[in-house]
């Protein structure tokens, strides 16, 4: 039995998130077979492992490149005073090719990623959408270059 911030899992927990990690899609009845147990079994740990909060639903993963959104960047944001904080979170969680905002210690107040059709996108959204957002002081813009590793943790 493992014991995370007071939440028990157990063996078969761990592996059928282990499963799941590796394919999402994986129908209950699969994974109760690799488990030698019952569906029944994996649609109660599943129910359980959802009400704690440890299973937050399920997503697709979209190839962005694919879909016209060749450019990944990361922008670090300052912001003027801490107390500008949520009002800025509100404003750029409006902005749709934010996928991702941090809290975080160090240099920045907040740390996004975002995805653009091209630098031109990327220009526009720094100069129309996030730094004209009150509070914002200014921002860094750090472009991806590849991608090389891109998993969830091993368990």
């Amino acid at each position: 039995m493992t014991s995370h911030a007071g939440i028990n899992l157990d063996d078969l927990d761990l592996q059928i998130l282990e499963i799941l990690i590796k394919d999402a899609r994986t129908p209950y009845l699969e994974i109760a077979r690799v488990c030698h147990v019952s569906g029944g079994t994996i649609h109660v740990r599943m129910k359980k492992m959802e009400d704690l909060g440890i299973i937050k639903g399920t997503k697709i993963l979209l190839d962005m490149p694919k879909l016209g959104y060749d450019v990944c960047c990361f922008v670090g944001i300052y912001l003027d005073k801490s107390s500008s904080f949520q009002a800025a979170i509100d404003e750029l969680s409006k902005i749709n090719e934010i996928v991702e905002l941090h809290y975080t210690t160090g240099d920045y107040s907040i740390f996004t990623k975002l995805v653009c059709k091209n630098i031109a996108h990327l220009q526009d959204l720094l100069l129309n959408s996030i730094n004209v957002i009150s509070g914002v002081q200014r921002t860094d813009t750090f472009i991806s270059l590849s991608q090389p590793l891109d998993r969830n943790i091993k368990l």
